[in-house]
């Protein structure tokens, strides 16, 4: 069977559609409300801006899925992005860990992040994939860097060679870095391709 589509869960708290738009305000406006600290409000501001860039990025670069969430609780704002991209590696290319390591989250001063964890992991539905995690600087504007949590997996497409999904996951909490991870971790497990009827592909290695 080949692979036509692919079924990413995310937790009910995440939306899959632009976080951009009124959710992204309304839940920014209940952050703010909820704290008096001038320096808090201030964080609170710079990572809504950050929300907003990423799944700015996220379209601009056709992201066959965009999924997020912007929640309240007790102990503060949590912000998390995911994404799903189509890659293609060039002719004559391999897509190997160390072409992995050069091309994933480098800084727009071509600096790779120093927590880089290049890894094999092992997917209930798709068998040993590469994953790069990290705390990448990324360039949301000409004047404006962000730091995030990130977990980039690469999904060989069945049946096509050059061919991949990546899943992404970002989230700029990072004091939250063991829980973020465990997370996405968690979501991407559930990743599987799907024949056009629906069903899961057999995967190799994949238990």
């Amino acid at each position: 069977m080949s692979a036509a589509r692919f079924l990413l869960n995310v937790p009910d708290l995440w939306d899959t559609f632009d976080l951009a738009g009124e959710h992204l305000a309304r839940v920014r406006a209940q952050a703010l409300a909820a704290s008096t600290d001038p320096r808090e409000r201030v964080r609170i501001n710079d990572m809504f801006r950050q929300g907003r860039e990423v799944t700015r990025a996220a379209r601009e670069q056709g992201a066959l899925l965009a999924t997020g969430t912007a929640t309240m609780y007790d102990e503060g704002v949590f912000l998390a992005y995911g994404m799903v991209f189509a890659v293609t590696t060039p002719h004559g290319q391999e897509l190997t860990l160390p072409v992995l390591s050069r091309s994933l989250g480098v800084s727009a001063d071509g600096d790779a992040p120093k927590d880089r964890v290049i890894t094999a992991v092992q997917l209930p539905h798709v068998g040993t994939v590469a994953r790069v995690t990290g705390t990448e600087t990324t360039r949301l504007t000409a004047d404006v860097d962000v730091e995030l949590l990130t977990m980039h997996t690469m999904m060989p497409v069945p049946g096509r060679d050059r061919d991949y999904l990546v899943v992404t996951l970002a989230s700029p909490n990072l004091p939250l870095k063991n829980e973020v991870h465990d997370l996405f971790d968690a979501i991407t497990s559930t990743f599987r391709f799907l024949t056009t009827d629906g069903e899961q592909v057999a995967v190799a290695g994949a238990r």
